[in-house]
């Protein structure tokens, strides 16, 4: 290591901050040997560097190269315990979204089966025999909706007669719907409303009515039904047991239908079971959703030959909740559109707009809380400042992206307007680099003398020359 040069005796340390305008010394400093360079180390790591001391005494520089080189091992022993952190997000994977759309489609169909405890727990309406006219009604069983079969006991299924007594009604009507297997054969199942239920009396060959007691019968404006060839009790025309013959049910759904159901077992069958009636099923009607103008007739499924009586066995559930348009996918690719409400597809596409958009909100909102883990934020700030300097150009958010690449009818001519109409803007100038830092002895500063000027020879001098 070089050794400061020692001062003379007419040389003063504290001429050092002496303004540079005097004249300076003319002798010149002598140049100084460069410090011996040591071999790298046994580990392969380079020798650290020797600290300088302003003395020059090279005493105790082993004791200081030993200190510098187990501190130098402490440093990469605690790098190797204490790794810099990554601050990565699952949602940087590619396989974030799939995963999630996956992981919310498993739970909705979990909670689905065990509300319902049926498999498959929901089941699309592919004719408009629920329907309350040709458009879609809201709260109403439409064509394309998703509707919910819950396996319930028999005897909590209310018929249409007894929710006229008790008020109790379902998708805009009384009773309950039900879902059933016609004939209880594993085909696809019907969805219509329970009616009534008869109890079949082999005795005579006919049924027993299952109603309230103080169900209104006979002819009036507000009875609910008869039996026109039954003695009774209670009264003629209103027997409810051991009947054959006809019953007449009078008011019955959105369209005030009256229904006549042939008691016969060869019709019914010879078994107890529901009767069973879409809301738009009507005899004469020009559509199978037109509805019904006036002196509607009321078709129930096992007058038009759907089934005989339905068994509590052959009821594969109740409905139970619904997701309305949404199965009008599943129709559209079987090509069974054509009975679909227009309304169902403009409800269904605002109703997407309006999920996507919520799922925006809750994004943005969530991340202005600031759940993002904030050194990560640190990290992304830095990022887009490197490729601000490096590109010259400011950094452009997720938005921006987002809004440009949705625009795919842009041409090369609106560019240039563009282009013309802006004017670019000039590129930022690079940060130039700063050199690392200089470790071991400082840089001496020398005093360099500045260089003397010319001297130019007197005119009279060169006069006399010249004679």
């Amino acid at each position: 290591m070089a050794r400061p040069r020692p001062l003379d005796d007419d040389e003063d340390p504290d001429d050092e901050g002496e303004d540079l305008d005097e004249p300076p010394s003319p002798r010149r400093a002598r140049p100084r040997p460069p410090p011996p360079r040591r071999g790298p180390r046994r580990d392969g790591r380079p020798a650290p560097v020797r600290r300088w001391s302003a003395s020059g005494s090279t005493e105790g520089e082993e004791e200081a190269d030993d200190e510098a080189g187990e501190e130098e091992e402490a440093k990469h022993s605690r790098w190797r315990r204490e790794r810099v952190p990554v601050f990565w997000r699952a949602r940087d994977s590619l396989w974030f979204g799939p995963l999630v759309a996956l992981a919310i489609v498993v739970v909705l169909v979990v909670a689905m089966y065990a509300f319902t405890q049926n498999w498959p727990p929901a089941y699309v309406v592919e004719s408009p025999s629920m329907q309350h006219g040709p458009n879609d009604v809201l709260g109403v069983i439409n064509t394309g909706d998703l509707v919910l079969a819950q396996k319930v006991p028999t005897s909590s299924i209310q018929t249409y007669v007894w929710g006229v007594s008790t008020g109790y009604s379902t998708y805009g009507e009384f009773g309950d719907v039900l879902l059933y297997y016609p004939n209880g054969a594993s085909v696809t199942p019907i969805i219509h409303r329970a009616i009534i239920y008869l109890q079949y009396n082999p005795a005579v060959r006919g049924y027993n009515l299952s109603i309230p007691a103080n169900l209104p019968c006979g002819t009036a404006p507000g009875d609910v039904y008869e039996t026109p060839e039954s003695l009774g009790p209670p009264a003629p025309n209103c027997g409810t047991t051991n009947l054959t013959g006809t019953l007449e049910l009078f008011h019955i759904g959105w369209a005030d239908a009256n229904v006549t159901v042939d008691l016969n077992p060869a019709v019914l069958g010879t078994h107890s079971g529901y009767l069973t009636m879409g809301d738009n099923n009507f005899i004469g009607s020009s559509a199978p959703n037109a509805g019904c103008a006036s002196d509607c007739l009321g078709l129930p499924d096992q007058e038009d030959g759907l089934s005989q009586l339905v068994e509590p066995a052959w009821v594969l559930g109740v409905a139970r909740g619904m997701l309305p348009w949404f199965g009008a996918f599943k129709l559209a690719l079987e090509g069974m559109t054509q009975y679909v409400p227009a309304q169902s597809w403009q409800f269904m596409g605002i109703t997407i707009v309006g999920l996507i958009g919520l799922a925006v909100g809750i994004h943005y909102a969530v991340r202005a809380e600031g759940i993002e883990d904030p050194r990560r934020r640190e990290q992304e700030e830095e990022e887009e400042e490197e490729a601000e300097e490096e590109e010259g150009e400011p950094p452009v958010s997720r938005g921006r992206r987002l809004l440009r690449s949705l625009r795919p009818w842009a041409s090369a001519e609106d560019d240039g307007e563009e282009d013309d109409a802006v004017p670019p803007r000039p590129p930022a100038r690079k940060a130039r680099p700063r050199p690392p830092p200089r470790r071991g002895r400082p840089r001496p500063h020398v005093r360099r003398a500045p260089k003397p000027k010319p001297r130019r020879a007197p005119p009279d001098a060169d006069e006399d020359d010249d004679r």
